[in-house]
């Protein structure tokens, strides 16, 4: 059971419900977001993952994006997460365990992987790895973009966000 419980529509203020209304016009409202709308600033904050996820996808395709975030929340051991990123795969006919990975998505599920794991052992060649693929404006929104996944993996798993 959810540490705190989703909040109710009508229980939400005027500030959260007009979040609310302007976020399902462009994707679903699970229940980490309507957890996150008890603060209107807490859901604002953690929605910046859509944003640098957005800008993620103007350079990498939704197939590596997908992988990525779900090497992260696997890592992180973010059931929530996992699952939500494993669907988004299994949607896209992908089995992350048998799928035979780009260079690419082997440097950005290595890197995830390491950043979930321990950032502090992110060492200089696998960075080098990803210079190989990325300018500095992408390594800094991958870089981001994986924080802000450990942030979401961080939040479900500590409020205990049920899926």
């Amino acid at each position: 059971m959810a540490r705190i419980e989703p909040i109710k529509y009508e229980k939400m203020s005027a500030e959260a419900k007009s979040a609310h209304d302007e976020y399902i016009k462009k994707s679903k409202v699970n229940n980490m977001k309507l957890t996150l709308l008890h603060n209107v600033n807490a859901f604002n904050v953690m929605n910046g993952f859509h944003v640098i996820c957005d800008e993620a996808k103007s350079f990498l395709s939704e197939l590596d994006v997908n992988l990525f975030c779900y090497a992260i929340s696997f890592e992180n051991d973010c059931m929530a997460c996992s699952a939500v990123f494993k669907a988004f795969l299994d949607k896209q006919g992908v089995d992350f365990d048998t799928l035979i990975m780009t260079p690419v998505q082997q440097a950005l599920v290595s890197f995830g992987r390491n950043v979930a794991d321990n950032p502090h052992e992110v060492f200089d060649d696998q960075f080098d790895e990803l210079r190989e693929f990325f300018n500095n404006e992408q390594l800094v929104v991958i870089t981001s973009l994986a924080a802000m996944m450990v942030a979401s993996n961080i939040f479900n798993t500590v409020l205990d966000i049920e899926i």
